[in-house]
């Protein structure tokens, strides 16, 4: 197989980033002080030129290897494997991870890499967490996989797992970044999850393909996570725990940091409301936070909505949405309908505010919707088509809106779920989350 330059680069910077004893502050240090730059001149350079950098054990061990290897046949064996490698000379090497303090000099790769026009979300926390944190973190990995973000995680167990699981189920796509080789799923009851994230997005690494999983390797691996991510959010933490070792780093990254809270009582939330003290970010509800998201990003967020919008065009074409067809007529008719909001004002502002009749605090307004057959049918439709999406397991506001035929806007749905409420039919099962009363 004839090699191309670029080949032949990642086969010396991977002999170089394979030999023992020899890590990425060492790499650095002997660029800086020698002017060599990447494996290949490294490999290369002369006995004397190295010598005055390496300590003699890594010398004598990068001499040998050098005796005793073929950087380009061993570099095909490793892509024969599925494994790619990533230099941070490499123009593909993600431009997050170089902008951080001590990024790895190479990352290995199974499936693909992070893009880096889509906005990015690293979700941790306690891997023995309770039923609420699996159920934020399901709801959080979902809807994020929704809007189209990528999702960040070390596929181990409990919030990371269930987050990133959550997102392939959306049809979302996901990241590993392991404490180990991308050749080891580690934990191994997470192989399942481990293939799916192989179809989705990909496994990642810093450590050569067959290095086992240690105590030691994960601590450097969670900087990773963070510097992969536009933004880290905290579901369940104790006090002294790893996962606010990545919060640290986050921090130190220049990363956003949001925190779930939990109850005061509850150990699993100790690490996290401290957090919240200290002044990390509030996450109320996975739909506000992508909203939010979408305010500090604004050119990610741009080419999240183009995205959405396909996806709606798409639909259509499929005839997934053959009702819409059937209303466009009175949708156009009604499109300046105001649909009753609540909204929280303090004060004497609030008061005033209230002041409506019963009669004007319907779910639509009389003087905004056009009194008629058409009108009241397609308003009588919406709202049954949206209690057609409610089942008995908790579902949030962005998930039912994009099962309807004919969808409503975020404030829409929200006011007519609360409609829905005051029938005794529906329930609010948490911040932004409702099911059918069981």
């Amino acid at each position: 197989m004839k090699t191309t330059k670029q080949q032949e680069e990642r086969a010396y910077d991977y002999w170089l980033s394979s030999l023992e004893g020899i890590g990425d502050k060492t790499i650095r240090k002997l660029e800086k002080e020698t002017g060599l730059c990447g494996g290949k001149e490294i490999f290369l350079a002369k006995e004397e030129v190295l010598q005055g950098v390496l300590k003699e054990k890594q010398l004598a061990t990068l001499l040998r290897r050098r005796d005793e290897s073929n950087p380009v046949r061993e570099y095909e064996r490793l892509t024969k494997k599925g494994i790619r490698y990533f230099c941070i000379h490499d123009v593909e090497y993600p431009q997050r991870l170089r902008d951080i303090p001590d990024p790895p000099y190479g990352l290995f790769c199974k499936g693909r890499l992070p893009k880096e026009e889509k906005l990015s979300v690293a979700v941790i926390g306690a891997r023995e967490c309770s039923e609420y944190g699996i159920f934020v973190a399901q709801a959080l990995g979902r809807t994020l996989a929704e809007a189209g973000i990528q999702v960040i995680s070390g596929m181990a167990r409990g919030i990371h797992g269930i987050a990133q699981r959550a997102a392939c189920e959306a049809g979302g796509v996901s990241f590993a970044v392991l404490g180990c080789g991308v050749d080891v799923c580690y934990p191994s009851q997470n192989q399942p999850l481990y293939d799916k994230l192989l179809e989705t997005g990909g496994i990642l690494s810093a450590y050569t393909p067959g290095t086992a999983p240690n105590a030691s390797l994960f601590p450097p691996r969670n900087r990773i996570v963070s510097g992969l991510a536009d933004a880290v959010v905290v579901v369940e933490a104790r006090q002294k725990s790893g996962t606010l070792i990545t919060v640290d780093m986050a921090l130190e990254q220049g990363r956003e940091v949001y925190v779930v809270p939990g109850r005061l009582t509850d150990r699993l939330s100790d690490g996290c409301n401290r957090l919240l003290k200290q002044g990390a970010g509030i996450l109320l509800s996975p739909e506000e936070f992508v909203r939010e998201l979408s305010e500090i990003f604004p050119q990610k967020a741009v080419f999240l909505k183009e995205q959405k919008k396909e996806k709606s065009s798409k639909a259509l074409k499929n005839g997934k949405n053959s009702k819409v067809k059937e209303n466009q007529q009175k949708t156009k008719e009604c499109h300046e309908v105001n649909i009753f909001e609540v909204s929280t004002v303090e004060g004497s502002q609030a008061a005033e505010e209230n002041k409506e009749t019963s009669a004007e605090r319907n779910w639509v307004s009389k003087e905004n919707w056009k009194v008629g057959s058409e009108n009241e049918d397609l308003r009588n439709y919406r709202l049954k088509n949206l209690e057609e999406q409610l089942d008995f397991y908790p579902k949030s506001i962005d998930e039912l809106r994009n099962g309807m035929t004919e969808p409503l806007s975020y404030k829409e749905a929200a006011a007519a779920l609360m409609r829905l409420c005051l029938t005794g039919r529906v329930v609010q099962a948490g911040v932004g989350y409702y099911c059918l009363k069981g």
